[in-house]
């Protein structure tokens, strides 16, 4: 069994069951061991049946809290919850047909309390629960009438039960058709059938850190003897996510730094630049730190070596006319440019954007849009210009780097919020022309400390400062109780003319997960607000299509109140919106609460943001005053990591940050630094890699490249 080797080469692995996998984004068998378990279930404790009434109760009263901000009304519906009854068998079970199979029901009954338990085709249960035989039950419990019911419920011993109260069972991602079960047999027949003991790590790194053996490690993180084995297996893997891309990193600079610049760029001294006749001709005037920042990537441009340079900006700061400008250069020189945004709905606002500036200020220069969602016709046609006209400036999504996106003069190519990109994504888009000038620009506050690490293969230009023209974004922090105050805010905004947005952490309602969900949230907002205002969802599970379509209709206004995912979170610019509704505030990370906030106050009108925090947590309350203090991002981000720290085990992820698929730069920043350390004392004895007690860490970087999986558009 071999890591590389396909998931089909297991056993009890077959097309159709491949093909689920494929969905997960496991192609390999080493895939599957970083399949992690997104969170893990303990076993309930036992529950009398005659507690069953006030556990449901709590249940539902703490369901209607999270959700309606009410106390619940008499009658109202109580959720299902997991259970585990313990009970005697007093009355024998009776099997019965329906429906054309077999239905086994058993009822439990303790003082005044009864309980009716079903399970549909196993009819051998009723010589497995003997009369006077004491067993533990575990299922989702409802009340029915007069008595509580459960349907195909788990049936243990007491003392088994007992065995596993202890235990953590891990709870994976899964798609339609690919159960719990058959991803945990997977994962562990991998686990057997692998030789996982060659680690490697060298032994004094992982005795300097603490950190535990590969081995334990990944047995660990999937099956955990118990809490600590799962701590330690998380701290070792994390450990290794941050070494491995520091080290690939590192390794890339390497190549760079020996990439001679054969692009010959027009002299800035030179008449008649566009980029200079832009520049005086803009209806406003450039801040002196993009200025900086202009002239910074200019004189790269222009200099001996290949660019890699990092644009660090905050939201609203103006990374994007710099971009234009840099990419102008490359037009005006012959070279084609490109520009990968992470979503099409920013690739499509920064196509139109391009459009619009060359059409203003008679530029002619074909732009040119290539994202999945187009036609075949449509891709041909790009791929067609693209050969075509020797200083394009092409504007895509991961479209850009796929096998058929060809390239007659690729000199620049710039990432937009690079953090959703990976290493293998940069590195396939240079390749793309014959090693041109790579910018990446990110808006996401990290403090620099980090910064310089995660981005130690490229120099770091900062715009540190907004437009003069633009008024702070007004923020407040409340409680579910003023929801409703809320909503007449909204209502207020949008007789002014202006429009709005509102955030919910989830897609649709999650069993698992008690918060606000796009799909319900939005018929709310539709039967809450007067019918003239058109109230519309949009979130990453749709189509592109259908996403660009809504965004283009947010942006005419003839939608006021759009309901979203995180997925307009970056880039996303609407100048008409004056208000950032977020619900569940305190499950975002502190720096994407700022990035959402950053999609308002892009126009002349004072905007506001309010964060609905629906916890009594204090510790939420500290976090989120954090961003009422300031509207500075770096501010806020170093702020966020003085609190959080080194972080609890699974504590909110700054989604968009880097994302790898354990660590997060911000509670493991202390592992972080260690592994930053290590990897560079390694990369300054051995820049390549190539002395043969580094061979294995070679071979893991190689394979690590490998496993970095194909961007998803969002």
């Amino acid at each position: 069994m071999e890591k590389t080797s396909g998931i089909a080469t297991l056993k009890g692995i077959g097309a159709k069951t491949e093909q689920l996998f494929h969905n997960l984004g496991v192609y390999t068998i080493g895939d599957i061991l970083l399949n992690y378990p997104k969170d893990y279930d303990k076993m309930p404790p036992v529950t009398p049946l005659s507690e069953l009434s006030a556990l449901l109760e709590s249940a539902g009263d703490a369901h209607n809290l999270m959700h309606t901000g009410q106390e619940p009304a008499a009658g109202t519906q109580e959720p299902a919850i997991t259970a585990a009854i313990a009970a005697r068998i007093d009355k024998a079970p009776f099997v019965r047909a329906a429906r054309n199979m077999q239905v086994t029901s058993l009822t439990l009954q303790e003082q005044h309390v009864k309980a009716d338990l079903v399970w549909f085709r196993m009819p051998y249960l009723k010589s497995t629960l003997k009369l006077g035989s004491w067993f533990v039950f575990l299922g989702k419990m409802t009340r029915k009438g007069g008595s509580f019911h459960m349907e195909q419920p788990q049936i243990f011993t007491p003392e088994k039960y007992q065995s596993m109260q202890n235990s953590l069972w891990p709870c994976y991602a899964l798609t339609a058709g690919l159960g719990k079960n058959k991803v945990s047999q997977t994962i562990r027949q991998v686990l057997d059938g692998l030789d996982l003991s060659v680690d490697y790590l060298p032994e004094e790194i992982r005795q300097k850190y603490g950190l535990a053996e590969y081995n334990y490690a990944i047995e660990n993180i999937h099956f955990p003897e118990h809490e600590n084995a799962l701590e330690q297996a998380r701290k070792r893997l994390i450990f290794d996510e941050f070494f491995q891309f520091i080290l690939s990193a590192g390794m890339q600079k390497e190549q760079m730094e020996e990439i001679v610049n054969d692009f010959h760029f027009l002299p800035l001294e030179q008449k008649g630049l566009w980029a200079e006749q832009v520049m005086e001709d803009l209806p406003y005037k450039l801040t002196e730190a993009q200025k900086r920042t202009l002239q910074e990537i200019r004189r790269d441009l222009r200099g001996r070596k290949v660019m890699q340079r990092l644009v660090q900006g905050d939201v609203g700061s103006g990374k994007t006319i710099v971009a234009f400008l840099a990419m102008l250069d490359a037009a005006q020189s012959g070279y084609q440019s490109a520009l990968m945004a992470p979503t099409e709905v920013l690739a499509m606002q920064h196509y139109q954007n391009f459009t619009e500036l060359c059409e203003k200020y008679e530029i002619h220069i074909p732009v040119i849009l290539l994202t999945g969602s187009l036609t075949a016709k449509e891709k041909r046609r790009a791929y067609e210009r693209m050969q075509l006209y020797q200083n394009a400036m092409v504007v895509g999504t991961h479209a850009l780097i796929q096998e058929q996106a060809s390239y007659d003069n690729l000199a620049l190519v710039v990432t937009d919020e690079q953090h959703r990109f990976g290493v293998k994504q940069r590195e396939s888009l240079f390749q793309k022309g014959s090693q041109p000038h790579v910018l990446v620009m990110s808006a996401t506050p990290i403090p620099r400390t980090l910064a310089i690490i995660l981005y130690g293969d490229l120099d770091i230009s900062v715009i540190d400062e907004v437009p003069a023209r633009r008024l702070p974004v007004k923020s407040c922090v409340v409680g579910k109780t003023s929801r409703n105050t809320s909503y007449e805010f909204l209502k207020k905004e949008i007789a002014k003319g202006h429009q709005a947005y509102v955030i919910c952490p989830l897609v649709e309602e999650s069993e698992g997960l008690k918060a606000e969900n796009v799909t319900d949230y939005t018929e709310k907002l539709k039967q809450r607000l007067p019918a003239e205002i058109t109230v519309e969802c949009l979130h990453g599970k749709m189509k592109s299509g259908r996403k660009n379509l809504i965004m283009e209709q947010f942006a005419r206004n003839e939608i006021q109140v759009l309901v979203s995912t995180t997925v307009i979170e970056v880039g996303v610019n609407v100048p008409n919106a004056t208000v950032m509704m977020i619900e569940d505030a305190q499950r975002f990370g502190l720096a994407q609460l700022h990035q959402l906030r950053g999609r308002v106050g892009r126009g002349q009108a004072q905007s506001y943001c309010i964060m609905i925090n629906t916890t009594d947590s204090d510790k939420a309350r500290k976090r989120l005053e954090i961003l009422n203090q300031s509207n500075d991002g770096f501010f806020i981000a170093a702020e966020d990591l003085k609190l959080r720290g080194p972080g609890d085990f699974f504590g909110i992820r700054q989604s968009g940050l880097l994302e790898f698929k354990l660590g997060d730069i911000y509670q493991n920043a202390d592992l972080l630094k260690q592994a930053s350390e290590e990897a560079h004392l390694i990369l300054e004895e051995d820049r390549k890699l190539k002395a043969e007690e580094h061979q294995k860490i070679r071979a893991q970087i190689g394979y690590y490249l490998e496993s970095q999986s194909e961007i998803v558009n969002l």
